[in-house]
């Protein structure tokens, strides 16, 4: 009885439900006029023939027929009557074939399916779970928070309204619970008063509704939320959050600071208490070409190079390797070693030229004011013209004709930065504008971690995405793992000393050739050391800060354990 009230419940929940309802009283209203149609013209042609039938016999004659059973009890004489069946015949074939089917599969088999699914998916998260992180959807930025939850040991909880979301999820290995976002009961399910943090990636009307939610739950808990929109950043803020990212404009300042980075300085990206991490372009520093013996970074100005960012892959140049004019050093050094970098090599950079930028979103927008504020300067390319914000500066059109882009500059440009959120076009423009001007500095969003590598093989010489800096930031917030991106796929992270390496020297360590990781600095009592003695042994006080990417970090974790992220 439970189960039929179940059934019966789908069948008017929805509104495809109640569509199918209608369609099906539809289909049973012309049954019943074919079925009335077929029982006169039955009589009328009997009549003809000189026999005599009940109307019950009519209607009786009419079932068998359309129903294919034909007991041969009633026959026609006449070749009309015979015609006829022939007729009722087809009629309750087409019928039998359609109905049946239909009102078996839309109300009870995919009812009982539903049911199904809805029974197998968690609506609440279990008593024992606590110090996890609940996410409202899984998209680009939580696949990128879940890689570094998982590193760290960090139990997550996705959110879903329905239960026909959470079935792939589930499928797919992450832990999901359904429940509504305005309801609060769903919130005192996820344990969220027992979470670390809750993020949120909706719409701005929404996110500000699931804050203002899991406030009445939780008060303290950490609540991270996206914003589209400069007016939201306040109303969330006032609704409970503590932090409010804006991602497209920090992804936009992200993009123009590889463009600014072409004058020689070496630019900071990050810090680890008194050690800097900066980057500087190799072909501005007139280093293009020469070896890393040639140049001798340690005697003149003390900063390690940490490596050299080349198109998706980090070099890590042999002392007699030429460097690569379009790679990115990437250094580590206190204040005095990188103004010692700047004195030494920033006055070799050539004239930077004017920046193309296209796509004139919120991220192409955020480059453009950045690149302005630096005095330098740039141009637009905008297809839609509502979206224009500065006339005299943006050409109207699609970037894929060449026109266009000729006429936006593209002969006189030093970088392009090719900023609109649809990968595939984004990977068109850099192969595109790779083979107008092979020499030219390119710069790609991406907004699914698959596309970077195909974005480099178009000639990007550089891929971010929001999805990595959405996620390194909310990570960071946890204060588990102190993690500093350098590009996609390239970070760096602080770690305590594994507990298998303590008494053991870096150089016995041999990380580098075991995990793929590799040690930039060693830590202790809140100072890093860029250059730290190889043959100096690991203490229990000692923290190391390690370069890597996510399948170095993997096999890192692998080795020591999850706990020593």
């Amino acid at each position: 009885m439970r189960f039929l009230v179940g059934i019966l419940a789908s069948i008017v929940r929805t509104h495809r439900q109640r569509r199918n309802l209608r369609l099906l009283a539809w289909l049973g209203l012309t049954f019943v006029g074919l079925l009335a149609t077929f029982s006169v013209i039955f009589h009328w042609l009997m009549a003809r023939e000189g026999q005599e039938h009940s109307w019950v016999t009519a209607v009786y004659w009419t079932f068998v027929t359309m129903s294919t059973l034909g007991f041969g009890d009633i026959t026609f004489t006449s070749d009309a009557g015979r015609l006829f069946t022939i007729v009722v015949l087809i009629t309750g074939t087409i019928f039998l074939l359609v109905l049946l089917p239909f009102s078996f599969i839309q109300f009870f088999f995919l009812p009982w399916m539903a049911a199904s699914e809805a029974a197998d998916t968690p609506r609440e998260m279990p008593q024992e779970i606590s110090g996890h992180v609940v996410l409202t959807q899984l998209g680009p930025i939580e696949e990128a928070l879940v890689r570094l939850l998982t590193a760290g040991g960090i139990e997550h909880c996705v959110i879903v309204p329905e239960a026909a979301a959470a079935a792939p999820l589930l499928d797919a290995g992450y832990r999901v619970m359904v429940g509504p976002f305005d309801d609060p009961d769903t919130y005192r399910k996820a344990r969220v008063a027992e979470a670390q943090l809750v993020a949120t990636t909706l719409a701005d009307t929404t996110n500000t509704n699931v804050t203002f939610t899991v406030r009445e739950v939780a008060p303290e808990v950490p609540i991270v939320a996206t914003a589209s929109s400069e007016a939201s950043v306040e109303i969330l803020r006032m609704a409970g959050c503590t932090e409010v990212m804006q991602l497209g404009r920090m992804l936009g300042e992200a993009m123009a600071r590889r463009v600014l980075g072409r004058d020689g300085r070496a630019r900071v990206v990050g810090q680890f208490d008194d050690l800097l991490i900066a980057e500087a372009a190799v072909a501005s520093s007139g280093l293009a070409g020469k070896s890393l013996s040639e140049v001798d970074f340690q005697a003149k100005t003390g900063v390690q190079v940490v490596g050299v960012w080349h198109r998706g892959g980090l070099l890590m140049p042999a002392p007699a390797t030429p460097l690569p004019a379009a790679g990115l050093f990437v250094l580590a050094g206190d204040h005095a070693q990188l103004m010692r970098y700047d004195e030494a090599f920033a006055h070799a950079a050539a004239e930077v030229g004017e920046t193309l930028i296209i796509g004139g979103g919120r991220v192409g927008r955020a480059a453009a004011a950045a690149v302005e504020k630096e005095g330098r300067g740039w141009s637009l390319i905008e297809k839609d013209p509502s979206r224009v914000r500065w006339p005299e500066r943006t050409v109207t059109g699609d970037a894929a004709r060449r026109a266009v882009l000729e006429e936006a500059g593209i002969d006189r440009c030093s970088s392009i930065v090719i900023t609109t959120r649809d990968d595939d076009t984004n990977i068109y423009l850099a192969l595109y504008c790779r083979k107008l001007r092979p020499d030219v500095q390119i710069i790609a969003r991406s907004t699914r971690e698959r596309n970077i590598e195909t974005l480099h093989r178009a000639g990007a010489d550089f891929v971010m995405s929001h999805s990595a800096i959405g996620g390194t930031m909310i990570s960071n917030l946890l204060r588990k793992v102190d993690i500093l991106m350098v590009a996609e796929g390239l970070h760096l992270f602080r770690v305590e000393t594994p507990s298998q390496l303590l008494g053991q020297t870096l150089a016995g360590a041999n990380l580098s050739e075991t995990t793929g990781c590799r040690v930039i600095a060693v830590g202790q009592g809140g100072h890093v050391d860029g250059n730290p003695d190889s043959e100096q042994p690991l203490t229990a006080q000692s923290e190391l800060v390690l370069l890597a990417d996510f399948p170095s970090e993997q096999r890192f974790m692998e080795r020591f354990g999850r706990g020593s992220l």
